[in-house]
This record gives structure tokens, sequence and C-alpha cells, in this order.
């Protein structure tokens, strides 16, 4: 049974199905396409092992599973500040009808909590330890607090009916495959500097981010699922970066003829952020491989494609 002696005993966990014993696995994917698209799972349509469902999970799933990954909830201020409800709802509503899940199947549910968590940071870098600075009617707070209550959930299932569970932090994550215009800060450099349009820089351009490559952050979250810690563990890159540093490199390796604009900052904007992953390092044996400028290009070379924008020589 996975253990947390700082947060109360457990009961015994459920029965767990029978399909955790099975030679046979199959991947169910349940997504509403809030922020999602089906181009990113074409590859997989029609693979025997893989289904897609379009399902919303503040409604009631019934599925046969040995494991949940609970990722849903918008994640881009554009998104989760548009429906700010809708959000929330995915954060307890959402979690909540996971939770149920978990408990009739006996399943392990790992939650993709968030650095928002920790709000506008007092402390630097930010371990596990620390309860977090955050506004809780602020504009932001449908996803901070969300992910907050979300947490708290998980941890009274596990106290109360012992179910398995699995919390992990994760910090600023980049790829291929984003959004293309998803108001976060790398896709929105990378698809400006492509368009050629100016990179534009809320102020005052010191607020600094940490970004984690989406391969690494993959290998993060299978090692907590498949370990024997509960969390919640930080998973991120602890490389720290100001905004002006990601403009100029995306300019540097993009396209050096763009300019850089200063521009309004959005309300309670964290100042900086940063994960002490020493827990993920010991615990996990993780830790993130690819650089940013490693991953920048691998992404610009996804968005040139999808926006029909080679690259000149």
């Amino acid at each position: 049974m996975a253990t947390n002696s700082s947060n109360g005993a457990t009961k015994q966990p459920p029965m767990p199905s029978p399909l955790r014993f099975s030679k046979f696995f199959q991947v169910i994917v349940a997504d509403n396409y809030f922020t999602g698209s089906k181009d990113n799972l074409k590859r997989w349509i029609g693979h025997p092992r893989f289904e897609l469902i379009r399902h919303d999970v503040t409604e009631q799933l019934l599925i046969e599973v040995d494991q949940i990954y609970h990722l849903a909830c918008p994640a881009s201020p554009i998104f989760y500040k548009y429906n700010p409800v809708k959000t929330i709802k995915t954060n307890v509503i959402g979690t909540l009808n996971m939770l149920g899940l978990a408990k009739r199947v006996g399943a392990r549910i790992l939650l993709t909590s968030t650095s928002e968590v920790y709000g506008d940071p007092l402390v630097h870098p930010q371990p596990e330890s620390y309860w977090g600075n955050v506004n809780p009617i602020g504009v932001r707070s449908c996803y901070d607090e969300g992910k907050r209550v979300a947490e708290t959930l998980m941890f009274d299932y596990h106290r109360q009916h012992g179910i398995e569970i699995r919390i992990a932090r994760i910090f600023n994550t980049y790829g291929p495959r984003m959004n293309i215009d998803d108001g976060r800060v790398v896709s929105n450099f990378i698809a400006q500097a492509i368009r050629g349009e100016p990179l534009t820089v809320q102020v005052p351009g010191t607020q600094t981010r940490s970004f984690c490559y989406v391969s690494d952050m993959v290998d993060g979250l299978i090692r907590l699922m498949e370990g024997e810690n509960t969390g919640p563990i930080n998973i991120g890159n602890p490389g720290e970066f100001t905004m002006i540093e990601l403009a100029e490199n995306v300019k540097e390796l993009i396209n050096p003829k763009v300019q850089i604009n200063m521009v309004e900052n959005t309300p309670d904007d964290p100042r900086q952020r940063k994960p002490d992953i020493t827990k993920a390092k010991e615990l996990l044996r993780w830790e993130p491989k690819v650089k940013l400028y490693d991953g920048l290009p691998l992404m610009e070379e996804d968005f040139r494609q999808r926006l029909g924008v080679p690259k000149s020589n």
C-alpha cells in the first residue's frame, strides 16, 4: 500500500480490478475536446488496444480500468478564464467522479495537480511542503483553488476509502501538438516568431518560469503511477528563465528579425516559479533530460508543419 505518514492512517485499498493482473492491456482515452484535439490522437485511432470516448468528466463514467490518469482540466489562462465555472466543475465534480470510478473498480488514480497550488510563492524554489500563497477570489482562482480542492478530495478518499492515489504537481510543460493559440508563453512565442509577429512579453519581463519538455513529463508521471509513493511530488524542470530570456531564446532560434514588445500583465501572475525536485530524484529516480534550447526546435518543427510555414534556408 502506498504510504504517506504525514497525512494520517488509511484503510486498506478496495480489491483491484482483475485487469491489473491481466497480460492484455488497453488504453481508453476520455476527452470532451474543450481544449484538446482529435488530430493529436489520429495515429492511434483504429489500433486494437486503443479506444477513444467523447466524454466530459463532470458526468459519471462507467468503465472497467485498473489505472486512471486524471489529467482533465483547462490549463491555459485563456481557456480557464473563458469559462471559470466549467474549470472549477472539472476540478471538483470531475475529480469526485474519477475517484468514484477508482473506488468502484479498485483502480489506482493519478491526479495531475499543478504548480499553481503554490500561487505567487513566498518560498523559492517551491518544495512540496510549502502550502502556498493563493488568492481565493482572483481571476485565476478557479484553476488554482480548483486543483487545491482536487488534492484534498484525493487524500480524503485515500484516508476514508483506502483508494490508491498518486498526486503530481506539474510545472510548465511544452512540446509538439500544443494548441497553437494556447495562450501559454512558449506556444505564444513560437507561433509569433514563425508568423513574423512581435513577441509579446508581459511586464515586467523579469517574472520567471521553469519549462519541462513533454517526454520528460510523461516519464515522470509513469514513474509516479508505477511507484509506491502517494505524493504530492513536484515534476518539472528546475531550469529557471525570465520571460525576457525565453523570448530572446525563441528569437535567436526561430526568427532573429522579430521584435520583442512589452504588454500589460494579467492579475495574480506569479513572479517566480521553480520546482524543488528533490523528492522526484530520491523517490522516483527522475529528473528531466531535455534542455530548453533542445526542446524548442522540436516544437518549432511541429508548429511550422501545422501553420504551413516552412523554415527558410
